[in-house]
């Protein structure tokens, strides 16, 4: 199913981000989260989308005027794709982000053993 508001594909008939009632399954054409995080990781999913030429759409959530006032460090944007190339976009971008989610760097690599960490001893 598909939820208009979010713009998320669901399982179910009721949307697990906002919990409105999903009416209708997506059509092709059909915007399709895809997945958010900060200005670098969605830059870099966009340059796999570019380069597969699948279309997106890429939306900040503070808006131009507040971006510019914090700068784009705290900016959030969320990628979407039209529905009939939803499949292939997920496919390319799970390499780079698994969860759908391009979050913060420190969060992305918590696993990489050449990052040293404090203790929480220290």
């Amino acid at each position: 199913m598909y939820c208009e508001r979010c713009k998320r594909l669901t399982e179910g008939e009721i949307c697990p981000e906002c919990g409105k009632k999903c009416h209708r399954d997506a059509l092709p054409e059909d915007p399709c989260f895809l997945l958010s995080g900060g200005q670098i990781w969605v830059d870099m999913a966009c340059e796999l989308l570019d380069q597969e030429k699948i279309p997106y759409l890429k939306q900040g959530s503070l808006g131009a005027a507040m971006t510019a006032l914090t700068g784009f460090s705290l900016e959030l944007y969320s990628l979407f794709v039209p529905f009939a190339q939803y499949d292939r976009a997920k496919e390319i971008t799970q390499a780079v982000f698994p969860e759908g989610e391009a979050g913060e760097e420190e969060e992305l690599c918590d696993d990489d053993p050449d990052i040293e960490r404090e203790s929480e001893d220290d």
